[in-house]
Parts: C-alpha cells; structure tokens; sequence
C-alpha cells in the first residue's frame, strides 16, 4: 500500500508500533481540535480508540496512557512505546490502517507536521530537512 506520507511505512525503516506513535503524535499535534476538519478528528479518534482496545486486551488503562496531559512528551513516548510494543500492537493490522490513514490524511490536508523516521545506515552524502542545499563530491 503506498503512502502519501513520505517515509512513513512499514517496511521502510518504520516499525509497526514507529508508525502508530508517530500517527498518535502528529495527530495530537495538529490541533484535533473544534477546528479541524469532522473527518479528520473522526480518524484521530478511530486510531485511538483502536490503539485503546488493543491496550485493553492486555489489561492496560488506554485513557491513562493516551493521556499525555501533564507529562513531558519524551516520557509520554518511552511510555507509549513501551505499552505499544507490550500488547503486540505491531501485530494488530485495524490499528495500523488506522494509523496509516490519519497520516494519509494529515498530509492530504497539509497539517502533517513533517515527521520523517529515516534508515540512513550505510547511506553516503545524506541530508534531511526542508527546503536546504548539499553539494557532495565523493572521490
């Protein structure tokens, strides 16, 4: 399946649970609020409510490791993450899809906020970011 979303796909230096965190975040980020758009919060919501059953399956409290008011958002990760790969969320192909589409979705609407997870190994010359210049000469 491709992605509008550059990078963003497992199998290309993202694993299953790289690509449901980094959809969680870029959705928290970009304001699901009163206003986006009713589809887009439908989607954020569809995710969390996919990643919340899935937490539940193993006895986690999905609302308390949503919830990332209060917390520093490297902690929340590491928490995240932790909870993510524990209840096997990278097997779980409703979450993923869900995943995959708030990310399609967020960048059909320009309110993706640009988060790229890059595989760079063995990669010569390389140079991330928007909008920058490299001149590489390799003898």
């Amino acid at each position: 399946m491709a992605s509008q979303c550059p990078v963003l796909s497992v199998g290309v230096g993202v694993s299953g649970v790289e690509l449901v965190v980094a959809a969680l975040a870029a959705g928290a980020s970009a304001g699901i609020t009163d206003t986006a758009s009713s589809a887009l919060q439908d989607t954020y919501a569809g995710l969390r409510d996919a990643v919340r059953r899935r937490l539940a399956k193993r006895g986690e409290d999905g609302a308390q490791v949503l919830d990332a008011r209060g917390i520093d958002p490297a902690a929340w990760q590491v928490r995240l993450t932790e909870a993510l790969v524990s209840c096997g969320v990278d097997r779980d192909e409703e979450v993923l899809e869900a995943a995959r589409s708030l990310l399609r979705e967020l960048g059909t609407t320009g309110s993706y906020p640009r988060v790229n997870i890059v595989d760079a190994r063995e990669s010569k010359g390389a140079q991330f970011g928007d909008n920058s210049t490299q001149t590489n000469t390799f003898n």
